[in-house]
């Protein structure tokens, strides 16, 4: 919604600044279409060689992000608290052989099920059921430092896939004020071929080269930079999530109390969507 709104307001604010300090649209309007014919095309082209198929389509869904926003709220965060804590809860009170058939197969547990949202992030649910999995088949006798280790390299490996469409968008930044460049020369270029014209004609196919220099610059510190800035927000936030199952399957295995459990999973959870001490214990209580 934002992001929406910052690109109006962009646009607005460029175009009518230039048009209320007395510069005229006609000829940046008429030389529109043919830069930005150049430098789009240049920077698709650019955006195909430099990425697989894969890669093109996770940035047109890191797009769809922006402007989105984070996935999750504050009361899915409650929702993975008490989730998880099901889990453990079974696992200490009923053992792994009671805990067993919820992460062999999470798709069909009743547990999980009542949390549909998660259950649809095959990340978030793989996580919990292949670290819960572990605990299981090693009968409580693994290191609990060994199942943070795996935990934290599961974690940064899904958030270095899912940060390639911030990259994309970051290189793509960078490059297009040198695009803009190329669109300008080449402007220079034609006007040079048509050096016998009068002042009045060169002029303004001069000033249309130079547009390709302007969109340049404002497509790439005015747009694509700003959106792959808003994209790493989204995708840290999104992260959140992921650390706070980190947190009570550690601390739980580690024997804490049930307050500090909870109080580890809160603190790595932004103030926007961090529930409060009492609504976590109250729900884990069925109040």
């Amino acid at each position: 919604m934002f992001a929406a709104i910052g690109l109006v307001v962009l646009i607005v604010m460029v175009f009518g600044g230039f048009a209320i300090t007395g510069g005229s649209l006609g000829p940046v309007l008429h030389a529109l279409p043919h830069e930005m014919l150049i430098i789009g095309g240049a920077a698709a082209g650019a955006l195909i060689i430099g990425n697989s198929g894969k890669e093109l389509k996770a940035m047109g869904g890191g797009l769809a992000k922006v402007f989105k926003g984070p996935k999750y709220k504050k009361q899915d965060y409650l929702d993975v608290i008490f989730l998880v804590s099901k889990l453990m809860k079974m696992l200490r009170m009923e053992g792994p052989i009671a805990l067993e058939p919820h992460v062999e197969d999470p798709r069909s547990s009743a547990v999980f099920a009542e949390y549909p949202k998660l259950l649809a992030d095959h990340t978030l649910v793989n996580l919990i059921a292949d670290t819960l999995r572990l605990v299981v088949v090693s009968s409580g006798t693994l290191d609990v430092h060994a199942v943070e280790e795996v935990m934290d390299n599961g974690i940064k490996t899904h958030h270095h896939e899912v940060e390639g469409p911030h990259t994309t968008l970051s290189s793509l930044a960078d490059a297009l004020p040198a695009l803009g460049i190329v669109a300008a020369v080449l402007g220079v270029v034609k006007t040079m071929g048509s050096i016998d014209q009068p002042p009045s004609v060169l002029g303004g196919m001069i000033g249309s080269a130079l547009v390709g220099t302007f969109l340049g610059v404002l497509l790439a510190y005015g747009i694509v930079s700003p959106l792959a800035s808003r994209l790493k927000q989204v995708i840290d936030a999104d992260a959140a999530i992921y650390h706070v199952v980190k947190q009570i399957i550690v601390a739980s295995l580690h024997g804490h109390p049930q307050p500090l459990v909870i109080e580890a999973a809160r603190s790595g959870i932004a103030h926007v969507n961090q529930p409060g001490f009492a609504e976590v214990f109250d729900g884990l209580r069925g109040k």
